[in-house]
């Protein structure tokens, strides 16, 4: 099972509930939601597990801000550093 990499937020009030998105999303962590929002289309929502923070589902939307994709940075690996024996 891969380790989620990201996450996404859904602005309910951006989205058109065109679906482009959960359809484009490699893990499939989007779905419309059951309920409407206030233009009456069900809007997109982030099942909150398992992104991989690709950025696809940002890329194919068509409505700006709609989508917001965060992605887990890793640390910096730190070198080891060897103490010379004298």
């Amino acid at each position: 099972m891969a380790e989620a990499r990201g996450y996404v937020t859904v602005d309910a009030e951006e989205c058109k509930g065109c679906g482009l998105c959960v359809e484009s999303c490699p893990p499939k962590v989007l779905e419309l939601a059951p309920e409407l929002n206030h233009q009456g289309v069900h809007t997109a929502q982030y099942l909150g597990e398992k992104c991989s923070g690709c950025g696809i589902c940002y890329y194919c939307c068509p409505e700006p801000g709609a989508i917001t994709v965060y992605r887990h940075t890793m640390p910096p690996k730190q070198e080891e550093t060897h103490a010379a024996t004298v």
